[in-house]
């Protein structure tokens, strides 16, 4: 569960549209041979497990390993760890490391430095210490097994410890040193080599890297800012790769044979949250009438140019847990009328709403402004009340709204989001929903290790969650990249995940 500001803000700053002007090119260097990538804004720090901070991740994704990670489907698969077992009673998982692993210092990789990694994390209660809630021990028995043991089954516990960079195996000594915030060491497929304080990090291939030696000699990453800049910096030849693109020109992009343009729905979502705890929306029926009378294609199109995809629940489709629900009507006659005939139903007239939007995320505010359109047939006036980040999340913790919007970084296993925010002793459950069946369903698919019953416990209580709009969903933003015709052998993630471990530059476009 993982929703830090710095994080989300800039993951929005992505897809905010700027001027589509062709900016002038900046001279970003040649003749290194690195894979040249552009990211439109400089890391805070480099120790994987204290940033928050997107940009750091996009660098330290090629730097640090994790024990599983997920692959393209985000099924777990071995990283450092080769294989692993679990106990019959489920409380104890065994991992088996690779051997011959060493860090990018030539120094030894051992279990030793798995059970000090976690135990930072524990001990000094990072940002990441939710995922070892069902931990009671770390242990190395010998050099190249790792136990955990925990106090009930925990079926998503691979998915914890590997789901994102936060969970990186760290050495012990880097981080000492105090130099891993700086000069960070890991285990993974590039070397920190250097950074250029407001300009530029770069990473060297690690020779000895575990699952073979990079196909590009280094990575060099650009601190671009404005998404024009960095497009004109591509369709130039000065860079290799951008996830930094102006929304507005992706339609005509698609037509670009000069570059190679993915647009891959993510697993984050927004949406809308109404405060039950108020009259007249915690009445299910006032709610629904809301999420009938929502057009989540005019929203998609104007936060997004229709980038986006619209959805009416969490999981995108493609996700592995993905559930498919139409309940709400995309014909927006057909949503008004249903609208109009619950509140009828419910008695309900509401004529004016609070809906709490923040100036940090400006797609709160685009789409509040659609919203107020969408509602005025209902004879609802929506006051937009604009705020700071800091702002809105004292009035989300003490309830003074009505209706808010904000967006998740969804993560790989639906428990990462779907307890915290809809179980009634959720700690993210602003808008107080309290539904017995939800938490027994939320409950038994936090311990449930068959995958089938599991994923149709999540099923359920998804389904739910809608029909009783504990939020009205409203779309899954995508993981807009595009890169250079010779750059091969790398994909786009919907997990957004920036791996150039298999990654190649053939011809004159080498930088």
């Amino acid at each position: 569960m993982r929703q830090p500001a710095a994080v989300i803000a800039a993951m929005v700053a992505l897809f905010v549209a700027v001027s589509c002007s062709h900016a002038q090119r900046v001279d970003l260097g040649q003749g290194s041979g690195n894979l040249i990538a552009a990211i439109a804004g400089e890391p805070d720090q480099l120790d994987p497990q204290k940033t928050s901070a997107y940009f750091s991740f996009e660098v330290l994704e090629n730097v640090f390993d994790t024990l599983v990670e997920p692959d393209a489907n985000l099924e777990m698969r071995p990283a450092l760890a080769q294989s692993w077992s679990v106990s019959p009673d489920q409380l104890t998982w065994s991992f088996q490391l690779r051997k011959g692993v060493t860090f990018q210092d030539g120094s030894p990789f051992t279990a030793d430095d798995v059970v000090y990694s976690y135990r930072r994390i524990i001990d000094e209660k990072l940002s990441n210490v939710d995922k070892f809630s069902a931990v009671t021990d770390v242990s190395a028995p010998d050099p190249d097994t790792v136990l955990i043991r925990v106090k009930q089954p925990t079926p998503n516990l691979l998915t914890n410890l590997g789901g994102f960079k936060g969970m990186a195996i760290v050495q012990r000594k880097n981080v000492e040193s105090g130099q891993i915030a700086t000069h960070p060491v890991g285990t993974g497929p590039f070397a920190f080599a250097s950074q250029k304080s407001g300009d530029s990090i770069t990473l060297t291939a690690n020779p000895n890297y575990w699952g073979g030696r990079p196909k590009v000699p280094g990575v060099t990453f650009r601190f671009i800012s404005e998404p024009s800049t960095a497009l004109s910096a591509l369709q130039a030849g000065e860079i290799d790769w951008t996830d930094s693109i102006p929304t507005q020109r992706v339609a005509q992009l698609k037509n670009d044979d000069s570059i190679k343009l993915a647009v891959t729905p993510s697993n984050d979502y927004w949406y809308l949250a109404l405060n039950e705890a108020r009259e007249p929306w915690k009445d299910p029926r006032v709610r629904q009438a809301i999420a009938y009378a929502i057009d989540r294609k005019a929203i998609v199109q104007a936060t997004s140019y229709g980038t986006a995809a619209a959805n009416q629940l969490a999981i995108p489709e493609g996700n592995p847990w993905y559930t498919s629900y139409d309940k709400y009507a995309d014909a927006v006659d057909q949503g008004q009328a249903e609208a109009k005939r619950l509140l009828a139903e419910a008695g309900a007239s509401p004529k004016n709403m609070d809906m709490l939007v923040t100036s940090e995320y400006p797609e709160t505010v685009t789409a509040a402004q659609v919203i107020a359109d969408n509602l005025k047939p209902l004879g609802i006036t929506v006051n937009i009340r604009t705020v700071d980040f800091a702002t809105w999340l004292d009035e989300q913790n003490t309830g003074n709204f009505d209706m808010l919007m904000m967006g998740w970084l969804g993560n790989i296993d639906p428990d990462d989001f779907y307890y915290a925010q809809h179980h009634t002793d959720g700690s993210s459950n602003a808008q107080k929903f309290s539904n017995p069946d939800v938490d027994r369903l939320l409950d038994a698919g936090r311990v449930e290790v068959n995958r089938q019953a599991r994923q149709q416990d999540y099923a359920k209580a998804a389904t739910i969650i809608a029909d009783q709009v504990s939020y009205i969903y409203l779309y899954n933003p995508s993981v807009i990249q595009a890169w250079a015709t010779n750059l091969s052998g790398y994909e786009a993630r919907r997990d957004g995940a920036i791996r150039f471990r298999t990654a190649s530059l053939t011809g004159d476009g080498a930088q």
